[in-house]
């Protein structure tokens, strides 16, 4: 059996950061009726039938305790104008919430105003995955809205070009 060469932490975090991705507030709220959430680019589609979504996060993070708890979550699809309030949920801030106002979704989960798309989850397995524990949740409700994505890519904030019934024009394939 041959072995896997070991890959350096930073360049494997650099190289990732090439894969442009969407950014999500995933929300809930605790025993104690608290609200929590944080910031995640880990977010993906597993199925549509049944409707499932998954989400990761760090074992390390101060809320890990809380999510892990949790019974339901949110997907608060970030706007492409939202980009405070991916800074303010990717803080370690205890007042992440306050004065931000929220709608209020199943089971009293906290759903951010302005996103470009939200979806209510409820929780149908939380699997080990290295330093993150993966949740995987089975879309509830939906809604999306006609507002950009935020998108985040090689460190910084992008802007999504072509959305929305703009068209664009893309170079001919060369039929690989």
């Amino acid at each position: 059996m041959q072995e896997i060469p070991l890959v350096d932490i930073s360049d494997l975090r650099q190289t990732l950061g090439a894969f442009v991705t969407g950014v999500t507030v995933v929300t809930t709220i605790d025993g104690l009726g608290r609200l929590h959430g944080l910031t995640a680019n880990s977010f993906n589609s597993v199925s549509l039938d049944p409707p499932l979504v998954l989400w990761s996060q760090a074992i390390k993070a101060k809320s890990h305790q809380v999510f892990y708890a949790a019974d339901r979550f949110a997907v608060n699809i970030l706007a492409e104008d939202q980009s405070e309030i991916s800074n303010r949920f990717a803080s370690s801030s205890h007042e992440k919430f306050e004065k931000l106002p929220v709608d209020v979704g199943l089971g009293g989960v906290p759903l951010l105003r302005g996103c470009s798309a939200r979806l209510q989850c409820r929780v149908v397995s939380r699997i080990a995955g290295g330093d993150h524990t993966i949740y995987v949740g089975q879309v509830c409700s939906v809604e999306r809205s006609e507002r950009r994505p935020l998108a985040f890519g090689n460190g910084r904030y992008l802007r999504v070009a072509g959305y929305g019934g703009e068209k664009i024009s893309l170079p001919a394939s060369s039929g690989a």
